[in-house]
């Protein structure tokens, strides 16, 4: 509503300016739009069952009206995607990982996948907030993650996926990405073997490992320094004990036994699994990335696929932003709705407050600055 004002002396009329709206020429304010984003990629609620959930309030709205308000809260949120895109590919540590996404075609859906690249410095006492950024591709091939950290150069911890060797490589430039394993993948197939109660090897293996994490979690948020001592003193000796354990046992087992072949996949980047022995930023495992993960995982039960690429990557732009809202401990819905109001009429060069940490401050410090 917008009074108009009349003046009868020079017969001039005046009326306020029309608010900034989140989607140009759109009716849905930011509140609403907020709920139909953290609806669907926060709490799993396909849009078809929105779209249903509103018919019964008396809202008449269409699948593919929720649809073109989605793409069009992407576009809107681009400034503040790029800014955390550059805070997460500042960090000299990342976790990667990927998983599957059905994406609609023709005659079957066909897999693409979503990628996630977190950024997360509290285990060794960082002070950068943490963050995540998700990125969709068509396929999995090595290509993807190259294109991501193409400027990029840090520790990488990830799986033993091939399609990241290229990163790896000494001639890369800037610099080559530094390998970190996950002992959470080499801990795995023991884990399973020795579940079954037929592999006492497998069952010794995971007990030593189970040590090494006992250490890591005793030193979980310690600074650089403190945690390199603790590894030097305890952890050390207990991963010198099982590298000469692993190869004992490798000789007596057959090539082909299950047990043999979880020995090789450690045994083969054993490099790249001791390096946390002597770099304090590097975690025991990848599990910041598989937790980030969790999220698309238990959408993808509900929402099934992905209608287009154009979907998975409005995909990946709102997981990205609130998956990073919830590291921070901040209101996805809440901030949503605040950033969506703010955006249209914010100075470019201070999207930089827009931030779910910097958000999160701000708000903090207003009802102290009012007392």
């Amino acid at each position: 509503m917008r009074e108009k004002f009349a003046c009868r002396d020079c017969e001039a009329i005046t009326e306020p300016p029309a608010p900034s709206h989140p989607i140009p020429r759109g009716f849905a304010g930011p509140s609403l739009l907020a709920m139909i984003l953290v609806g669907k990629y926060g709490d799993h609620l396909p849009l078809n069952r929105q779209s249903a959930a509103f018919a019964r309030e008396g809202i008449e709205l269409e699948d593919s009206t929720l649809a073109d308000w989605v793409g069009g809260c992407v576009a809107a949120l681009d400034p503040v995607l790029a800014e955390l895109r550059r805070h997460v590919l500042a960090a000299e540590r990342l976790h990667v990982d990927d998983t599957t996404v059905p994406v609609l075609a023709k005659v079957k859906t066909r897999i693409g996948r979503l990628w996630v690249y977190v950024r997360d410095d509290r285990p060794f006492g960082g002070r950068g907030p943490p963050a995540a950024l998700y990125d969709y591709s068509a396929s999995r091939h090595g290509e993807h993650p190259r294109r991501v950290l193409a400027a990029w150069s840090g520790v990488m911890q990830a799986d033993a996926f091939a399609g990241y060797n290229a990163l790896y490589a000494v001639e890369r430039k800037p610099a080559p990405v530094v390998e970190a394993a996950c002992w959470s993948h080499g801990r795995r197939d023991f884990f399973h073997l020795a579940k079954l109660g037929k592999s006492p090897i497998s069952a010794e293996i995971v007990r030593r490992i189970d040590e090494v994490f006992a250490i890591e979690r005793e030193i979980n948020g310690a600074s650089i320094n403190a945690r390199l001592a603790v590894r030097h003193e305890r952890s050390k000796p207990l991963v010198a004990d099982l590298e000469t354990y692993m190869p004992e046992q490798l000789r007596r087992l057959s090539p082909k036994n299950d047990v043999a072949k979880a020995i090789r996949y450690m045994s083969t980047r054993w490099a790249a699994f001791t390096r946390f022995l002597d770099d304090g930023r590097i975690c025991l495992s990848n599990n910041a990335a598989e937790r980030a993960l969790r999220r698309v995982a238990v959408g993808r039960r509900n929402w099934t696929f992905a209608g287009s690429d154009e979907g998975g990557r409005r995909a990946a732009a709102v997981y990205s932003l609130i998956e990073t809202c919830q590291l921070n401990d901040v209101d996805p819905y809440a901030w949503l709705a605040d950033i969506l109001a703010r955006l249209p009429d914010h100075p470019a060069h201070r999207v930089v407050d827009l931030l779910p940490w910097a958000w999160k401050a701000r708000r903090a410090e207003a009802p102290a600055a009012a007392a």
